[in-house]
């Protein structure tokens, strides 16, 4: 696996393409802090952390009616291509309706809340 959270993305857009109810992804720290900026943003109904060996995180996924609430996940910054972008350079998803997810020197965090702490980062993908 060259790009584990492009794998993880996928799988959470594939679980919500099949209406399953939650995905089970391997664990690493930062793919633990997207699933729970993905939480606070009400992306995502629940994380967990799963498993005493080999971890896995458990991402429940939410829906309305049959519809899942995540329309659409994009990687920007990949392993062969990395993304970066300045405090005020960072890009709205949607005119505002989505969030774009940074990787920043103060954690991971998404668009809006690095232009208000005035840092830049690693665009690592969008959600809407």
């Amino acid at each position: 696996m060259s790009d584990p959270i492009s794998n993880m993305l996928t799988s959470i857009r594939n679980a919500g393409r099949a209406s399953l109810p939650d995905v089970l992804v391997p664990h690493s720290k930062m793919k633990e802090s997207i699933a729970h900026v993905l939480k606070r943003e009400g992306y995502v109904a629940e994380v967990a952390v799963e498993g005493k060996p080999t971890k896995k995180i458990k991402i429940t996924l939410k829906y309305t009616g049959r519809k899942p609430v995540i329309e659409g996940l994009r990687r920007v910054s990949s392993p062969g291509l990395r993304r970066y972008t300045g405090a005020l350079d960072v890009p709205r998803v949607l005119g505002g309706l989505g969030i774009s997810i940074l990787s920043t020197s103060e954690g991971i965090m998404t668009g809006v809340q690095a232009r208000q702490k005035n840092v830049g980062g690693e665009l690592l993908c969008e959600v809407w």
